[in-house]
């Protein structure tokens, strides 16, 4: 019997004698019985919640059951529309999941429906067509360019076949493939006798017969593997799920002791006490945060848009500020995606070629670095025009991008004649082509014979470097001038361009009579002339360079995997920046490396190729293992397992597949990895945004329930209602708590390290701002509260007064947490930002409608208040701003303590 997966490197009589078949195919009673015992070619439906269940679970969390018990106390109490507002907020909350988890789901059916399609099979020794689900172990297929391939196949016969297996690979280029069997040990992408479930036909026409369908083929394995793979939760996510349960306790335990001790030490009425802890209760319950959190969430995706990157799962806007390591696909992220010739090689020189992609303009300049005169170079115009005649692609320009019709190398090819001067289209029409010799991967190599109008004829030959050397016997100099080829002297020339991570392309030429109009293999065995050598690379992109220049002022790694070989990665690496570049750990490296072993080489090694899916999911998880926050690039379905486990999947808008956005946090709509940097900065200026939120939120949460607390413990009258706090709640959380999402971004923000996964919202500082605060919120409220009284002032005045200076407090309270960690230079910096005026102008304005106008006082107890009570109450504020600014001060510079 075969070693599983080992079908590439069996010979094709034992593939049939394993599967038992043969090259006539399966009769149509044996395919209907292996159908039966072998089930049905399609992947494996779980289970599925039903969606009013998956509805039902998003309000299982502890802070959403201390809301829903706040909503239904407040409700008790007469206050509907506080209420509403708390019940408004777990609904958009779990609304949001359950969106966010719907899509989760999608991923599965996306690599699902990969396989709905028919397929040209040989049964009863006959053609005939039959669906994806009904393919069978044993079946005889036939493959055309254009298939979707719906099972693993092994190849039985090809010409010119190749497949598009980005999906698996990850690397943009078609592969060849051949009926020759290979190594056991190579990797997907070097298996060129098999075709897998879900790639492409790219070229060509072959036959191949079923080995694995379902869950057995490579398509399968992986979608196995997303099906038991880990979803992690994000540090926000983590934090507000600990933070709700340590809030939960403290709330009950001090509700409980002010209730016993209001009601056994004061000899407080029950009904009185129990409604003032109520109070307390509602008070102390930040039920604004979540939402005023989700705004700033929501703040961020409008910002990301802007940066071409798409959020689908709210939290990892924050995860992205955490992110440690950033582990990036090559082709397309970090490089162009487009092929272009780089360097060219001539029997006396090495000539460098500078431009854009397939943009047809550019310079080529001598390895001197002297501009090259194209009427002057013979050889530059002769590998411009053989360069042109023998490919097939053209180039094209829509809405301001160049583009090819055709491979990406040809694609190159026909670039650089254009940087010459050469228009394709008129030097084809020059040279007509009689015949042509296409590509294949046996000999590797395409020919072409192409007759000019002056009678000129020629054959022109482009391949395999060594392929090409091996058929040549002469060496281009210039128009009047050859000579013998100096084969040592290319090969090594070969070797050169290779070490720099470039596909090199031989082109050879010879002059044929002008009556020849065919062309065959025996025509090239003599007379061949050398022209050069092409080398050809997919370029890194230019802000790729300064956004991992950032990344690593930020403390941010970045580690780039790929199914592309060791040398091009480690060139690549070199060229964008990658520390340690000349390391590169290959697919078989990682296999040959037990866990412990393969955490510690991530520690030191960037650069990853020749990667499988299950070389990314360690990979991944290695990271994990050594405390690093980690972002995912991906794009191909290959992708998707370790996106799902990463704490922030990114997949790709124009290269990604269905399967790769529906398992990512994000879809980049540009494929460049600077959007990713950019992302990362906007990722750190929210949760920069929503810890001000919190130590603005929480400080003065406290300080409404201390002013309750410490009534009841002195035994006193309230110096302000309950309704009065709840509306001090409601009326400051939607106003100032909203404005601080809008924070601009610190100038430093890409110069930290990025904070620790196990970084406390509840931290030190946070903990002594609320105590600090709390206590010079209840100096200033009763302080005002008894001047008032002891002014002669009515109850009612006194806590109008005591509640207006509790809500100036808090505005002037928002301009210290602005800039809570930094010292303040200029007034600007206090006053700049436009939406907290809003904000404050908002708040203002609704005081104004509560205090002076007759309807709302009634319904809040309030007075109208004289100006000197007004001008008062702004000393306060003054003074309490001036206290904070020394406190951080001091903790600043005195004492170096920062948030």
């Amino acid at each position: 019997m075969h070693k599983k997966n080992q079908w590439h490197s069996m010979d094709i009589n034992a593939v049939y004698a394993s599967i038992e078949s043969n090259e006539k195919g399966l009769s149509s009673i044996e395919a209907q019985s292996r159908l039966q015992l072998h089930g049905l070619n399609k992947l494996q439906e779980e289970k599925k919640q039903s969606a009013l269940m998956r509805f039902i679970l998003q309000f299982h969390n502890v802070l959403i059951y201390v809301l829903i018990f706040a909503a239904i106390l407040t409700f008790f109490l007469g206050h509907t529309t506080d209420s509403i507002v708390i019940i408004s907020v777990v609904l958009i909350n779990a609304i949001i999941g359950f969106i966010q988890e719907h899509g989760a789901q999608n991923a599965l059916e996306s690599i699902r429906k990969m396989l709905a399609y028919t397929a040209v099979v040989f049964r009863d020794g006959q053609k005939q067509k039959c669906d994806s689900e009904e393919l069978v172990v044993g079946d005889i297929i036939q493959l055309e360019a254009g298939d979707r391939v719906l099972a693993d196949i092994r190849i039985i016969k090809a010409h010119g076949l190749s497949a598009e297996e980005a999906i698996l690979t990850g690397e943009s280029d078609t592969v060849e493939k051949t009926p020759e069997s290979v190594g056991e040990n190579v990797t997907i992408a070097d298996r060129s006798s098999m075709v897998f479930a879900g790639t492409t036909i790219a070229s060509g026409i072959g036959l191949g017969v079923v080995v694995e369908t379902a869950k057995k083929t490579e398509l399968g394995r992986i979608n196995r593997m997303l099906s038991s793979v880990q979803t992690l939760t994000t540090p926000l996510v983590e934090q507000m799920d600990r933070f709700a349960k340590l809030l939960t306790y403290i709330i009950l335990l001090f509700s409980v002791a002010i209730l016993l001790i209001g009601h056994y030490l004061q000899n407080m009425p029950f009904n009185e006490i129990f409604i003032a802890v109520v109070s307390l209760f509602v008070a102390a319950i930040p039920e604004g945060l979540p939402a005023v959190v989700t705004i700033t969430l929501a703040v961020g995706v409008q910002a990301m848009v802007k940066r071409n990157a798409i959020v689908r799962h709210l939290p990892a806007i924050e995860t992205l500020g955490s992110v440690s390591v950033i582990c990036s696909d090559k082709t397309g992220t970090l490089t162009q995606n487009k092929m272009m010739v780089e360097t060219i090689q001539s029997t006396i020189m090495q000539y460098v070629v500078k431009g854009t992609g397939y943009d047809p303009t550019g310079a080529i300049y001598t390895s001197a670095g002297k501009e090259v005169d194209f009427n002057q170079d013979d050889f530059i115009k002769m590998m411009a025009k053989c360069s042109a005649l023998c490919s097939d692609a053209n180039l094209y320009n829509e809405n301001g991008q160049w583009s090819i019709d055709g491979s990406p190398t040809e694609g190159a090819l026909v670039a650089f004649s254009h940087k010459v001067g050469l228009d394709t289209s008129e030097i084809r029409t020059k040279y007509l082509r009689s015949d042509f010799i296409p590509f294949d991967s046996k000999h590797k190599f395409m020919a072409t014979l192409n007759h000019s109008h002056e009678d000129e004829s020629l054959s022109i030959i482009k391949g395999a470097a060594e392929i090409i050397l091996s058929m040549c016997h002469y060496q281009y100099i210039d128009a009047n001038n050859i000579e013998i080829l100096n084969k040592t002297f290319w090969e090594q020339k070969a070797k050169d361009i290779a070490t720099q991570g470039q596909r090199i392309i031989a082109i050879a030429y010879k002059n044929v009579p002008a009556e020849k109009t065919s062309l065959s293999f025996n025509d090239l065995e003599n007379g061949l002339i050398l022209v050069g050598f092409i080398g050809i690379i997919d370029p890194p992109r230019v802000e790729a360079v300064d956004a991992i220049k950032e990344c690593y002022s930020a403390s941010i790694e970045v580690k780039m995997i790929t199914g592309d070989h060791t040398v091009t990665a480690s060139a690549i690496g070199k060229a964008i920046g990658l520390r340690n570049s000349e390391i590169v750990m290959s697919g078989k490296d990682i296999e040959h490396l037990s866990d412990e072993e393969l955490q510690k080489a991530v520690l030191t090694t960037n650069i990853f190729a020749r990667t499988t899916p299950e070389h990314k999911l360690r990979l991944v998880k290695a990271l994990q293992a050594n405390n690093k926050i980690v972002a995912m690039t991906g794009d191909g379905v290959n992708d998707t397992p370790a996106l799902k486990r990463s704490n922030v999947g990114i997949a790709m808008g124009k290269k990604g597949t269905e399967a790769a956005k529906e398992s990512s946090e994000f879809v980049l709509m540009d494929d460049n990895f600077a959007s990713i940097v950019h992302a990362v900065r906007e990722g750190r200026k929210v949760y920069d945004n929503i810890k001000k939120v919190i130590g603005w939120t929480l400080p003065t949460s406290v300080s409404e329930a201390s002013v309750i607390i410490m009534a009841i413990l002195l035994g006193m009258a309230m110096p302000i209602t309950p309704i009065q706090i709840l509306w001090a709640n409601m009326i400051t959380v939607v106003t100032l708590g909203v404005a601080l999402a809008f924070e601009k971004e610190d100038q430093n923000i890409m110069k930290r390290k990025p904070r620790a996964i196990d970084e406390a919202i509840l931290n030190r500082t946070v903990i002594w701002q609320i105590v600090y605060v709390t206590i010079l919120f209840l100096i200033a409220v009763f302080g005002i509260y008894t001047y008032s009284i002891s002014s002669g002032a009515q109850i009612e005045y006194a806590q109008t007064l005591a509640f207006n200076t509790l809500i100036f407090m808090e505005i002037f309270y928002l301009f210290y947490v602005r800039n809570m960690n930094t010292l303040i230079k200029s007034i600007r910096e206090i006053v700049d930002c436009p939406v907290v005026w809003t904000a404050v102008t908002i708040v203002v304005c609704a005081q104004i409608i509560v205090t002076y106008t007759p309807f709302f006082q009634n319904i809040f107890t309030t007075k109208s208040l004289l100006l000197s009570e007004i001008l008062l109450i702004l000393c306060v504020g003054f003074v309490m701003f001036f206290l904070l600014e020394v406190e951080k001060y001091i903790r600043l510079r005195v004492l170096g303590f920062t948030s």
